[in-house]
């Protein structure tokens, strides 16, 4: 890899929805298609890909370790069991000065969901503020249903209570952070 390339990063029009998202020093999120740019992966340092979908296929890259995490993006899939595992792979890549990039089909909803269990276990984040920071590092992330009442199980698992609950609304269950998202859109 060329040394200079790995100071330059790569930044698009909108990076959230095209390119990679930092969330942290040595955290990214992406979806499927930046997460097998070549140019994206080693300008931005990335030593681990961690692949949370069933139908991305990774280009392999020299000296870039990948998993594979198999979840579908379904409200019943069993993302919980993987909160732990990857978040203590992403803190030991951490700690190894690599940089890790997680991601799924569109980096909307399996792997902002490994991504704020991350937060929450080794950030000390609750599940509200570590949803808050991933959204404003790449603002299309929206976890499915069943993943946030997984969250929330996680989060009491960690800190003995939740900061976010699952209510009722016109549309349906909702998280309730986004109760105020849901009225304005009835209003409209």
């Amino acid at each position: 890899m060329n040394a200079a390339f790995g100071a330059i990063p790569i930044l698009l029009r909108n990076p959230s929805i095209y390119g990679l998202s930092r969330i942290t020093n040595s955290l990214f999120i992406s979806n499927g298609e930046a997460a097998n740019n070549k140019l994206f992966l080693y300008a931005n340092r990335i030593t681990t890909v961690i692949n949370v979908s069933v139908e991305v296929v990774n280009t392999y890259f020299p000296d870039i370790y990948y998993i594979h995490v198999p979840v579908m993006d379904c409200p019943t899939a069993r993302i919980y069991d993987f909160f732990d595992p990857v978040a203590d792979k992403i803190h030991a890549v951490e700690l190894n000065q690599g940089r890790t990039l997680v991601h799924c089909a569109a980096g909307v909803s399996r792997s902002s969901a490994l991504c704020i269990a991350y937060l929450m276990k080794y950030h000390s984040l609750s599940l509200a503020n570590a949803h808050a920071w991933v959204k404003s590092c790449r603002p299309v992330i929206r976890p499915n249903l069943g993943f946030w009442e997984q969250l929330i199980e996680y989060e009491y698992k960690l800190f003995g209570k939740t900061s976010v609950r699952m209510v009722q609304s016109p549309l349906g269950l909702i998280p309730d952070l986004y109760e105020n998202e849901v009225r304005v859109m009835i209003a409209l």
